[in-house]
């Protein structure tokens, strides 16, 4: 009993800590994030027993509820918070971390019928982007970013940052942990398409450089062969 008041507690704390629109603990019980996860464990703890028809019973009352779609089987850990929520998905073998922030429109899924392990495991203080989708039964290190709308299908390192469609890692950082203020920027991500074009653009003009020192040694080689012909009067 202890432990599920202090798992409560924690909940209210990190909806305060990570959204300033939060004025007060009373306010948090009005968050779909805070009742998807009392329903989550609530849930969980009937899968863990074998009492599969419950636990999805709970689990899609929480859905009407909530938004939300956690599947009774997923482990999650503690001080997740998912901002706004509506629309995300998390699927029966997905794992999360400690201090995981989610958007709304995220899934956490598989990307086929195969058995046993077929979704991510999400590591801790990570970031997920609104419509972000990681797929496939990898992981995803500590301290990670995922960009909005980013679609990851392989395994990503700590302290990266994930954008595009295929998700690329754009960023990589020595932070062990970011700060709160850190945790949410969703704003200050690398732009891969503009940083290709600064390489090539890095690129043209070193070529360019090349090429005028390559006419200026051929038209050197031109007057000194011209040179060479008018003293031997050809």
């Amino acid at each position: 009993m202890f432990k599920f008041i202090r798992m409560i507690k924690e909940e209210m704390d990190v909806i305060m800590e990570k959204d300033p629109a939060c004025k007060s603990r009373l306010e948090t019980l009005l968050y779909p994030s805070f009742w998807a996860i009392i329903y989550h464990r609530i849930a969980h703890w009937f899968y863990q027993r074998r009492m599969y028809f419950i636990a999805r019973w709970i689990s899609e009352r929480a859905r009407h509820k909530t938004g939300i779609e956690i599947h009774p089987g997923a482990k999650i850990g503690r001080r997740v918070f998912i901002d706004h929520g509506m629309g995300v998905v998390i699927g029966e073998t997905a794992e999360i971390g400690d201090d995981v922030l989610i958007y709304q429109g995220v899934t956490l899924g598989g990307t086929g019928k195969e058995k046993g392990k077929r979704h991510p495991t999400i590591g801790n203080n990570v970031l997920i982007g609104a419509g972000a989708k990681v797929l496939g039964p990898f992981k995803v290190g500590d301290n990670t970013k995922i960009g909005a709308n980013a679609v990851v299908l392989r395994e990503v390192e700590d302290n990266s940052t994930v954008v595009g469609v295929p998700g690329r890692v754009v960023r990589k950082e020595k932070k062990e942990k970011p700060t709160v203020e850190e945790q949410l920027d969703q704003i200050r991500f690398p732009d891969p398409l503009a940083m290709q074009i600064c390489r090539l653009e890095a690129r043209i003009e070193d070529l360019e450089k090349k090429l005028a020192e390559y006419e200026r040694r051929l038209k050197e080689y031109e007057a000194l062969q011209h040179s060479d012909n008018d003293k031997r009067g050809v």
